[in-house]
Parts: structure tokens; sequence; C-alpha cells
């Protein structure tokens, strides 16, 4: 007999979105592989699902996505061990900062590393089981910063603008295959990939754009601060994979959708010179 019940793949879950995401999906009946460059980062993704009580339908594996080896084998053994895979949640990123002219370009070739390569490598790892299941849901977690972008994130924008690309045309290639393809867009939200990328900032008290980056962390440091909890992101995900005509895509967090009507609707000239002034 096969293996029944739904299975799913998440990156980057030893930590924020993908640690509780991992969690609500097994709540929901999944059985979770829950996968981690850093295997000794998985004790906190346990200790809440024993708290949960569901600790049992997650199984911890390794993979970097910069390591494509790690991917085909962690999938390997998913269709080894479960014989399916019902949903990927395409989490696995980090956030790179500073001025362009600041940027070291292998900071530049990191972050399309992990962020863009990362997620299509993860993808055309499972793509080909789900298209012959005739089913599956993948979930591409991007960012507002894919749909508007800010002085001092270019290589975090960049990063995600792109992922907006590939999944509209990933979109269009996997319906007929009875693939879901979505896009998850929040904003801010206290999950570590802030604070890691403020302590990774490409700048020094030199820079000719110090005044205005500065002006611009400090702005980002309090939004981080008194943003939501990404619980509400984890139990989103959840929903959308049972969902079985999903949206493209689902923009969440405080002030999000606001904004992006403000983009779209407002002059350019408009827009830009209230997001010029944030940096006075």
């Amino acid at each position: 007999m096969g293996f029944t019940q739904p299975v799913a793949l998440v990156t980057g879950a030893s930590s924020g979105f993908g640690l509780l995401t991992s969690v609500a999906l097994a709540k929901k009946g999944y059985r979770v592989v829950a996968t981690m460059r850093d295997l000794s980062k998985g004790e906190s993704l346990l200790e809440i699902a024993e708290t949960a009580g569901v600790h049992t339908a997650i199984e911890i594996m390794q993979v970097d996505v910069t390591i494509h080896d790690t991917i085909e084998q962690a999938v390997a053994n998913m269709i080894r061990d479960y014989g399916r895979i019902d949903v990927l949640i395409n989490n696995a990123g980090f956030a790179i900062g500073g001025y362009v002219e600041d940027v070291p370009m292998e900071a530049w070739r990191a972050q399309l590393e992990t962020n863009v390569f990362g997620v299509i490598a993860v993808a055309r790892a499972v793509l080909p089981h789900m298209r012959l299941q005739g089913s599956g849901c993948i979930v591409n977690i991007s960012s507002v910063s894919g749909l508007s972008a800010y002085p001092g994130y270019a290589p975090y924008s960049t990063s995600k603008f792109a992922i907006e690309g590939f999944s509209e045309s990933l979109r269009l290639e996997m319906k007929p295959y009875g693939v879901r393809i979505v896009l998850v867009e929040p904003g801010a939200y206290r999950t570590e990939i802030w604070r890691k990328g403020f302590d990774a900032i490409h700048t020094s008290a030199s820079s000719p754009y110090w005044s205005k980056l500065s002006k611009m962390l400090q702005y980002s440091k309090q939004a981080a601060e008194s943003a939501p909890d990404p619980q509400e992101v984890a139990d989103k995900i959840a929903a959308i994979v049972s969902t079985a005509n999903p949206k493209l895509r689902y923009q969440l967090g405080r002030g999000v959708k606001m904004g992006l009507w403000g983009r779209a609707l407002l002059p350019w000239k408009w827009y830009e010179a209230i997001l010029l002034r944030l940096l006075r």
C-alpha cells in the first residue's frame, strides 16, 4: 500500500516562516520534511513541534539550496520513503542590504544564489513528481520587496522581483498538469531575517551613502519592532495549500496592501517623492 498521508517539503525550516509553517502543516495532517543547512539548528523546531503535539509528524533533513546535490538527495529520499510530494514551501532565503555601490559583487552573487537559484533548483527537483501525480502545490515565499523596491535593499529586492517573474511563468506552465503555483508576499514580520540582515549591511561611516542608509535602517528597525506575529503567515500558508484554486498572489502584513495601492495609483513622481522624503 502507498503512503496516503499528504507530504510537504519545507526549506529554510530552522527559524521564522519555515519553522512555523512546518508545525502548522503538521497540525493540518501533513507529513512534513523540514530542511535546513545546519541540522544543529533543528532543536527549536522540534521543541515547538513537541509542545504542539506534532513532533512525530516532522522529519528533519539537511539541505543547502545552493548545493543542488543535497536537494536531489532529499527529494529522492522522500520519494523512496513516501512515494509522493504534495506540497513544497520554497522558503529558504536571506536579506542583504546596502547601497548598490557599497555592496560587493560576491554579496550580490550570494544573494541570488540562495534566493533565486536555490528556489528554482528545489522547484525543478519536485516538479517531475508533481507532474506525474497530476497534483501538487508550490508556495514560493516572496516579499512585498518583490513588488515595491526601497533604497538600501537592492540585492534583496532584485532577488524577490526575480521570484515574482519565475512564479508567474511557472504557474502558467504547470496549471495544465494540476500543479498550483502560489506567491506569498509578506511585509514586515517579527522574524530573524531582518535582524540577520541588519547585522550584515554593507556600508561604513566613510560611505557617501551612510546618512541616507542610516535613516532607512532606522525606519526599517522601527517597522520590524512593531511588526505582527509571523504565525499569521504560517497559518495562511497552511490554508492556501488546501485551497483547490488558490490565487497567484497573497499579500500579507500591516499596511502592505495600502502601500501597494499607493504605488499603483499615484503618479511615480509623487510616490518617489514620498519615499525620498524618508531619507532627508
